[in-house]
């Protein structure tokens, strides 16, 4: 194969032939559709239509496969070309695809281009499962799937000191990304407060403005120290990162551009304030799903207590509100896309504020 290909329509039979190491009159066509709500990269089931024989060489090869590519939109596309977006799940796919503890679809080719600084995956289509908007909130049950899944991934490298090693992984971490988000934060904020007025209540939009005010603290290293033990750590643990099927009781994990070297309670302080759509029964419920967690984890929470868990929970429960207010000012900006991010900054805007997050910094 030659050439970087990032769109369907840049794909033909040949080409996606060799991917399955099929010749290239194995495939006699296919077609495309667009799926998801991806807000940085655009997905794309491909429906396969093979010349092989229903049960013949045909039987082993997939039917359709989802193409997830970069955005279409060039704002998006560029903001995830800054954020390391594409380079990050190429990479995580080719490393820690297979590896990571977690279900997560298979990756039939995870290509990247330097050059551009765009990536794109052919993927497992795992229909029929079926995703949960993000705005409604899941039950109890499926959270309790979703945080089995993210002790499955902690675990896979769970004080794995090897991960600070690899440059994609540490991206967050780097001082010159540390001060960019520590420059932009109170930047961005005044007008992300404008656009959110009247649709969130003042105290989430104070705790906001006091959260900015302390954002320099909030970053510095020296504050960050609780950021331990190191784990793979997914980034954007939330529904609309998830699909659930009734097969086999295990949530399947998709979107892994933000996977880095991280803690482990903020994948889990930001899956429960934005999967829960009423703040009191994630107020009521939280501490027996730390709970919960801590104890999947099982032999590897070794050395770290519950009680550590649960504070460093509370030291996490920022992570949502801040990727609502950041995300939603450097994305393309759709009436979805801004309901979306009002949810999960007012969920998580009141995790914040039950959890007195602000006294911790």
């Amino acid at each position: 194969m030659s050439g970087f290909r990032d769109h369907p329509s840049a794909f033909d039979t040949a080409y996606l032939a060799q991917v399955f190491d099929q010749p290239s009159d194995a495939l006699s066509g296919f077609s495309f559709a667009p799926v998801g709500t991806g807000q940085v990269g655009d997905s794309y089931r491909i429906t396969l239509e093979w010349v092989f024989p229903p049960e013949g060489e045909a039987s082993q090869l997939p039917g359709s496969l989802i193409a997830k590519c970069p955005a279409g939109d060039p704002t998006s596309r560029e903001t995830a070309r800054n954020m390391h977006l594409y380079e990050i799940e190429t990479q995580f796919y080719m490393r820690f695809g297979g590896s990571c503890g977690a279900r997560a679809p298979k990756a039939y080719l995870s290509t990247y281009d330097a050059g551009s600084g765009d990536g794109v995956l052919l993927l497992e289509d795992m229909a029929p499962a079926q995703q949960i908007a993000q705005m409604d909130g899941c039950s109890l049950e499926q959270l309790l799937l979703a945080l089995n899944e993210a002790a499955l991934l902690h675990q896979s490298h769970w004080g794995d000191a090897t991960l600070q090693q690899q440059n994609w992984l540490t991206y967050s971490q780097e001082d010159e990304r540390r001060d960019f988000l520590a420059a932009l934060v109170p930047a961005i904020y005044p007008e992300w407060r404008a656009r959110y007025e009247g649709r969130l209540p003042s105290d989430i939009l104070d705790m906001g403005e006091a959260l900015v005010a302390r954002f320099g603290a909030y970053m510095s290293p020296t504050n960050r120290r609780w950021e331990e033990p190191v784990v793979l750590s997914h980034g954007d643990f939330r529904l609309d990162n998830m699909l659930f099927t009734d097969e086999d009781g295990r949530a399947i994990i998709l979107d892994w551009q933000t996977v880095s070297a991280g803690a482990p309670m903020n994948d889990i302080a930001y899956c429960l304030s934005t999967s829960l759509a009423d703040p009191a029964v994630r107020a009521r419920e939280e501490e027996a799903l730390v709970a919960h967690y801590h104890a999947q984890l099982g032999a590897k929470a070794g050395g770290y207590a519950l009680e550590q868990a649960w504070q460093d929970y509370r030291r996490a429960a920022f992570s949502g509100f801040i990727m609502a207010l950041v995300s939603a000012m450097l994305v393309e900006r759709t009436p979805r896309g801004d309901e979306m991010f009002a949810t999960m900054a007012e969920r998580s805007g009141w995790q914040a504020l039950h959890l007195d997050a602000l006294s911790l910094i």
